[in-house]
């Protein structure tokens, strides 16, 4: 019998691992094999590997600092925003640290301490409630297996298994489809990160993130809308832009799910907590997850830490200020993405820069 399982090792889950695995006998599970190297396909997570502001700032709180070795080249000081729509780019000064995904991953799986039970490569199938605890359902290629537990957690993504059996009155979240494409190009003459607004392809955004000798191309999509010819086509804007692309080398795609209200954000149910993706933590305004799963990993092990009992209540009381903050990420979206007032600032230059060029 364990006192917490939970499923998933991404940032929200390693995060809690390490901060209560002293004090509790956890399991945490994941389906991606993290130690296989080279990353096998069912081990990479479609990311964009920028690591906001706003979570550089959680690691600084969680007293960590980024080894070497999970960096990739460029770091990125500059945001060229374009609007195809209408002919518009503006330059806006901004600081990302650039990452390698898997590594980074990887880094903080490392962290968790040896009393923890790891199990990679294992899908998460079911759970039952029994005598007031859970029994839990998980397989790997070759078997299955049951475990107990007293807590279960969801930290496992926006198509979370945890949240879908677990939260009956579901308000379901808008849904997108990311997919990312890397292709081989000359990132010196690409040294930005590019959010591209365009309504004939998406109404939320596309973007280009320079990684090493690659770009990553990637679009949030509605997965109803002919996904992939509405890809080709911001391929092909983007070339009237400057960028040039030589060969795909990989193609990778994911569920988006963005709250547009704060009642599609839970934080579980009796003897259930959803953490990051899984409880509907993401920037309405820009998709960026890291930051919510590390607040919401970090707010749950303070609770945890002071005892299990009641826990998802305090939990839930403890979230306020992340609902709020989200809350103010949606008011800031009607901005970004609508095209009369997106116009307007880009229109003005507020707060843009002019980039000197030899």
């Amino acid at each position: 019998m364990y006192d917490i399982a939970i499923i998933g090792a991404g940032p929200a889950g390693c995060t809690l691992a390490r901060l209560i695995g002293d004090k509790y006998k956890v399991l945490l599970i994941d389906k991606r094999n993290l130690t296989s190297s080279p990353e096998k396909a069912s081990s990479v997570k479609c990311c964009g590997g920028l690591l906001a502001p706003d979570a550089q700032m959680l690691l600084s709180k969680l007293g960590l600092g980024l080894p070497k070795n999970v960096l990739v080249e460029p770091q990125l000081f500059v945001v060229r925003a374009i609007d195809t729509q209408r002919g518009l780019e503006r330059y806006y000064q901004r600081y990302y640290i650039n990452m390698d995904r898997q590594k980074f991953d990887r880094w903080l799986l490392s962290m968790i301490p040896l009393s923890v039970d790891i199990r990679l490569g294992c899908q998460f199938k079911s759970y039952e409630s029994e005598n007031g605890n859970f029994k839990i359902k998980f397989s790997d290629r070759n078997n299955t297996y049951i475990d107990k537990t007293k807590i279960l957690i969801g930290a496992d993504g926006a198509s979370s298994l945890v949240h879908k059996q677990s939260v009956s009155k579901h308000h379901s979240s808008r849904a997108y489809f990311a997919i990312q494409e890397w292709v081989e190009t000359d990132n010196s003459k690409l040294p930005y990160f590019s959010t591209v607004f365009d309504p004939e392809i998406t109404d939320y955004y596309c973007w280009t993130i320079p990684k090493g000798k690659h770009l990553i191309i990637g679009a949030a999509l509605n997965p109803n809308d002919k996904a992939s010819g509405k890809f080709l086509l911001l391929k092909e804007k983007l070339e009237d832009y400057g960028f040039a692309f030589g060969k795909a080398t990989k193609r990778e795609g994911a569920l988006i799910m963005r709250p547009v209200r704060i009642r599609q954000l839970s934080t579980g149910t009796k003897g259930i907590a959803l953490l990051g993706e899984a409880g509907g933590w993401i920037s309405p305004s820009s998709a960026e997850g890291i930051s919510y799963a590390f607040r919401s990993a970090l707010i749950l092990a303070e609770v945890l830490r002071e005892s299990m009992d009641n826990f998802e209540k305090r939990y839930h009381k403890k979230t306020r200020q992340l609902r709020r903050n989200v809350f103010s990420k949606n008011l800031k979206s009607h901005f970004i993405f609508n095209s009369r007032l997106r116009k307007m600032v880009m229109k003005s230059g507020l707060r843009s820069m002019k980039l000197y060029k030899p």
